[in-house]
């Protein structure tokens, strides 16, 4: 028990002042005629989910692959192969998808979805989003912090999508996939949102997750744990009434925009002709 505290020590800590946010900041949500909620460091808010309630990914998941096994051994095949996308034009959207900044990553499925995502036009999407991924960050953070599995690029040598985040991502271990849980969780949102296009939004939302390799910043392994970390929090967000509120507020800000008939800011065509390259049917 000791050896499992000292380990997610880091993550303990970063727990105590994310519930002292949440239980002291959240009431400001929907004042002043806007919808904002508290940062609980810049660029991210606070989650919906009560720290207690949020998937335990040490607890979910198993231990990553080990040395020798069979899914290693598929892991670093599926590596090498995504290497062959480097510089392409899924490269790019590798690199695009990478960018969890906002408004940029509000964007991620508006070619899906038809419509724009915007702070302006969807607020309570856009907010839906953005709180999600803090959800979605937290649930990865237990079992990387205790495996600290070693990533793709520090294995191999190869190029990643952004040269000058490779420092930081050493630091964070690879063993789930973040970027996939917040793909994910947002591509299971969204389909209920928009059952009518849930196919190609889940298909998205996979391919956000592939990113990560095509990026040689995660293994296939990681890819596909950070997929039911996605899952298990947005089974716990359908408990919470603030989700579930806003939830109904994205519904009927979707249909209102597409009534205006408004587009996506994204080039669409290109984003179709990136994501038809796929690491899987390279020889």
């Amino acid at each position: 028990m000791m050896k499992l505290i000292r380990h997610n020590l880091p993550f303990l800590l970063f727990s105590l002042a994310l519930c002292f946010l949440l239980m002291t900041g959240c009431a400001n949500y929907g004042r002043q005629g806007k919808l904002s909620v508290p940062d609980v460091r810049p660029g991210f808010p606070a989650g919906y989910l009560p720290l207690d309630a949020a998937p335990n990914s040490l607890f979910l998941l198993p231990p990553p692959p080990p040395p020798g096994s069979a899914a290693i051994g598929l892991d670093e095949d599926i590596s090498r192969k995504s290497l062959a996308l480097y510089g392409s034009p899924r490269w790019v959207l590798a690199g695009s998808d990478a960018d969890l900044s906002f408004p940029h990553a509000a964007g991620t499925f508006s070619c899906t979805l038809g419509i724009p995502i915007s702070e302006e036009e969807t607020p309570f999407l856009y907010i839906l989003l953005r709180r999600t991924m803090t959800d979605a960050i937290i649930s990865t953070i237990s079992a990387k912090n205790y495996y600290r599995r070693v990533r793709p690029f520090a294995v191999n040598q190869a190029p990643v999508c952004h040269r000058e985040r490779k420092t930081d991502l050493n630091k964070d271990g690879s063993y789930p996939s973040g970027h996939t849980a917040i793909g994910w969780t947002w591509a299971l949102i969204l389909s209920e949102l928009d059952p009518e296009h849930s196919d190609a939004i889940l298909a998205r939302g996979r391919a956000f997750g592939e990113s990560r390799l095509v990026c040689n910043v995660h293994w296939h392994s990681d890819m596909i744990e950070g997929r039911l970390m996605g899952s298990a929090v947005v089974s716990r967000l359908h408990a919470n009434s603030a989700f579930l509120a806003d939830l109904k507020a994205a519904k009927d800000e979707i249909a209102s925009v597409r009534v205006k008939k408004l587009q996506p800011a994204r080039n669409c065509t290109e984003e179709a002709a990136a994501l038809s390259r796929h690491f899987i049917t390279i020889p």
